[in-house]
């Protein structure tokens, strides 16, 4: 039996965010519907969940020591992982000594790195994947791209967001690539996946949620990228049941191996009549905030009620929907946007603005979400209502 007491009492449940962005925002406002008292983490001040939580801190999370002394004093009932770069090998002993790590630390471990990721999906689950080699100096970059060849896709084995993310299209892009590898991992620079280019009709996360009642998958998103930065996302992607049927039992596959609770986003690109597995995520996805406008409970909802042991009889779909990220360009700790009057004009369009404090370069800031009577026509719609967006970056 579930029990949650009053927050901030010792007989309240208490979870700390290892991550505080707008993925952690939404799951710190579901857990507190619940009554869960909220602790948010994070490397600068203002996060958009600390905004929402009762307390936070300031640190760098590979900081193992310092993460350990604020767990080690707040004493939570759970530890979510909301970021990639994370001291795993602290949240491995901490779980050993009795801490709940969510869905578990040895999943935050492989998925936080895609060496690790990647092994246990194509060599120890045999699912497959495109073909990739790994390379932790200049010559072993070199040496994976003649084996691999061009095109192919570079990426730090610790990143999100398409940071230090880039496309090989031929070998005299090699130093290029190498300097964005090496600048833009969470961890700085080091090991690299060299992965061939794969040429798929589209490419889909399929959200998978582990929960005290089984595994239930949600409608298929699919999504736009740019530079590996998700831009667009809708929900359901259109698909044969025979394509579906695959991606459910690579998803089920890969989850089940992870293990515990909670809800993972499963990227797979789809390939004609076969289906391949990319990468999966053991927390909400970013391309997964169309469900907060498409169904009933969102990804964050689903998380939040996985994570505390409670059921998912059913989530209702409430029809075609599409999101649209907000991305802002510019160097400014004032960011203000106008025009939400007309952006909110049309029915079924919602805005969600995420409070990140300050813009250097470009940041997502925000997503437009719409429901409409097909996935088309809700893209359209977010666009249309994009477009009546005003952005001052001062």
């Amino acid at each position: 039996m579930v029990k949650i007491g009053t927050p901030m009492t010792p007989v309240g449940k208490k979870a700390i965010l290892c991550g505080s962005g707008e993925l952690g925002k939404e799951v710190a406002l579901e857990l507190q519907r619940f009554g869960v008292e909220v602790v948010a983490l994070d490397r600068y001040a203002n996060a958009p969940a600390m905004q929402v939580a009762h307390r936070s801190y300031v640190l760098s999370m590979l900081d193992g020591a310092k993460l350990r002394e604020i767990i080690e004093a707040e004493k939570p009932d759970f530890i979510i992982p909301e970021v990639e770069a994370i001291a795993t090998p602290t949240l491995v002993e901490l779980e050993k000594e009795g801490y709940n790590v969510i869905p578990t630390a040895n999943a935050t471990l492989l998925t936080m790195n895609r060496k690790g990721i990647r092994q246990l999906a194509s060599e120890t689950l045999g699912l497959p994947t495109s073909p990739y080699k790994f390379a932790s100096t200049r010559e072993e970059f070199d040496a994976a791209i003649a084996e691999i060849g061009t095109p192919c896709v570079i990426k730090p084995i610790m990143s999100s967001s398409g940071h230090g993310q880039s496309t090989m299209k031929t070998p005299a892009d090699a130093d290029n690539s190498w300097k964005i590898s090496q600048e833009g991992g969470r961890a700085g620079g080091g090991e690299v996946i060299v992965e061939g280019f794969v040429k798929f009709d589209y490419e889909i996360t399929l959200l998978t949620v582990r929960h005290s009642g089984g595994t239930t998958f949600l409608n298929p998103i699919g999504h736009h990228q740019v530079d590996g930065d998700y831009r667009e996302s809708w929900q359901a992607q259109p698909m044969s049941d025979e394509l579906l049927a695959q991606a459910q039992d690579i998803a089920k596959k890969i989850t089940d191996a992870l293990g515990g609770y909670g809800i993972f986003g499963v990227e797979l690109f789809i390939c004609g009549d076969k289906v391949l597995f990319s990468e999966v995520s053991p927390r909400p996805h970013d391309t997964g905030m169309v469900t907060m406008i498409s169904q009933d409970l969102s990804e964050f909802a689903l998380h939040a009620r996985a994570i505390l042991g409670l059921p998912i009889p059913k989530v209702n779909f409430y029809g075609p929907s599409a999101s649209k990220a907000i991305v802002v360009e510019g160097t400014s700790k004032q960011v203000v946007f106008s025009g939400l009057e007309d952006v909110l004009s049309e029915e079924d369009v919602q805005i969600r603005l995420f409070g990140k404090p300050e813009v250097v370069g470009h940041r997502r800031m925000g997503v437009i979400l719409a429901r409409a009577e097909s996935t088309e026509a809700a893209l359209a719609k977010a666009e249309r209502a994009y477009a009546k967006l005003k952005v001052e970056v001062l």
